[in-house]
């Protein structure tokens, strides 16, 4: 009886795998162009930015205008707002989906270490208490990354502006 049992489980497992017949074709040809990563390049810093700034930029960088819902060929410009809890950015895209500009604004970032060096150098005994990361992005120019710090010590208060280098403006 086992025999008999297992000699028709055998069978049916053989008869199935045997059914399958596989069809080849041949795909079309893909392309994949990264349009943005240009600004990628530019804006990325060698420390550990925030998590959320990176996060809007790729988002930014992989946005795709022609699959939007608004797009149209008249328009040759396109203004587009990304917003965060910690920041935005507004992002201009020519007609074929290229990243032309941005403006970019975050609260409360992690400072690179050359301007925490300067600030610590200058300013031995203050605390920064509130800081602003303002980027500028332009495809002919590059970005401009700028940092405002607002610094206290006691009842003192002083603002201050440092680029990425750590150069007081």
């Amino acid at each position: 009886m086992k025999k008999v049992i297992f000699g028709l489980l055998a069978l049916g497992l053989t008869t199935q795998i045997s059914a399958q017949i596989i069809k080849t074709e041949e795909l079309s040809e893909v392309i994949v162009m990264a349009m943005n990563y240009k600004y990628l390049n530019d804006v990325k810093t060698g420390e550990v930015a925030s998590i959320p700034v990176e996060m809007l930029e790729r988002k930014v960088a992989a946005f795709d205008v022609k699959n939007s819902d608004f797009y149209q060929d008249d328009y040759d410009l396109y203004n587009i707002t990304f917003f965060i809890p910690d920041g935005k950015i507004l992002a201009a895209y020519d007609q074929e989906g290229k990243l032309i500009r941005t403006a970019e604004k975050f609260k409360n970032v992690n400072l690179p270490a050359a301007v925490k060096a300067s600030i610590l150098e200058r300013f031995p005994e203050w605390t920064i208490t509130k800081d602003i990361y303002l980027v500028n992005y332009q495809e002919s120019k590059g970005a401009t990354k700028r940092y405002k710090l607002k610094l206290e010590n006691g009842d003192k208060a002083l603002r201050v502006k440092l680029d990425e280098m750590g150069n007081f403006l």
